[in-house]
């Protein structure tokens, strides 16, 4: 890992604020990341209380060793956090959580090294994948994929309005001179689109849409929140933070259908609460103080939303 790159955990404290610390608590970490959210929480439990963290990046998991060794209360799981029912089977957990976290963001240091692949600022391999040691890269993605198929993720993850004029293009492309890189995917990209958003490069949803397709994030999210439900006790925090609109339409609408429960005609007559509800909506979704995004232009995306368990 190159030490010489930085994370700034978004919305540190509003996120750690969210699930209500108890003392004594079983909390989870679902994207550790690089520790921020996880050593903040950490120093709001006593000795009574956990914290489970779960990242499948293999640096993190160096950071998170280094954690282990350091608190006991704390404990890491490297795997995707679409296998959080598992992994808190494994533990006696199941249905005991007070709180867990996700924090759905690429972390700095993944962007900024090159040799992952995430980003068109400097050219590197063309990886893509939250752990490099599993699954297909985006340029096997790429050297494999029909126009169609690139043309539907394109659409569909990077809400690209010339997927199918940058797909061709790729896809003819490629049958001289495999796209291997970062730097090459991005001159092509910026060759198949004819106009230009203001302040976004070219190849801005084109990347964001071969990250998600490569380590299906929104399958990985759908499944995770899922989990989450079934692991939280009543009274148990859900936080999310999302970083563009496909995340948090996901969680939007999860959160407002578990809120709602039972859809009954509207002129029956029915009193208390919603019948069948399993989580109570908190406050309104939450975005990153001025402050915070001056000091990390990352974070301007950010949208917090909150839920908890009911009984």
């Amino acid at each position: 890992m190159n030490s010489t790159l930085s994370h700034h955990s978004v919305l540190l404290h509003e996120a750690v604020n969210a699930l209500c610390i108890k003392s004594s608590g079983r909390y989870v970490d679902a994207t550790f990341g690089r520790g921020g959210h996880s050593r903040l929480a950490l120093a709001s439990l006593g000795h009574g209380g956990a914290l489970l963290g779960l990242d499948r990046d293999p640096e993190a998991a160096q950071t998170a060793a280094r954690l282990t060794a350091e608190d006991g209360r704390f404990r890491f799981e490297a795997t995707a956090f679409s296998a959080l029912g598992d992994v808190l089977e494994r533990h006696g957990w199941a249905g005991q959580v007070d709180g867990i976290l996700f924090d759905l963001g690429v972390s700095s240091p993944q962007l900024d090294d090159p040799a992952r692949g995430f980003s068109f600022g400097k050219d590197g391999p063309l990886d893509m994948r939250m752990d490099p040691t599993h699954g297909e890269s985006a340029a096997e993605w790429l050297a494999r994929a029909a126009a169609d198929e690139i043309s539907h993720v394109l659409r569909d993850y990077g809400e690209e309005r010339f997927h199918r004029r940058i797909a061709r293009h790729l896809v003819e492309s490629r049958d001289s001179t495999p796209i291997v890189s970062t730097g090459q995917l991005a001159a092509l990209l910026a060759e198949s689109i004819p106009t230009r958003e203001r302040g976004k490069h070219p190849a801005t949803r084109a990347f964001q849409a071969i990250r998600i397709h490569v380590n299906r994030e929104l399958e990985e999210l759908e499944t995770a929140l899922q989990a989450a439900l079934a692991a939280l006790a009543p009274g148990g925090r859900l936080a999310v933070i999302s970083f563009h609109s496909l995340e948090d339409r996901i969680v939007k609408r999860f959160m407002r259908a578990q809120a709602q429960g039972e859809v009954l005609p509207y002129d029956l007559p029915v009193q208390g609460g919603p019948r069948g509800a399993t989580l109570r909506v908190i406050g309104k979704a939450i975005r990153p103080q001025a402050a915070e995004v001056e000091a990390n232009p990352r974070a301007r995306s950010a949208v917090l939303r909150v839920a908890e368990k009911l009984a």
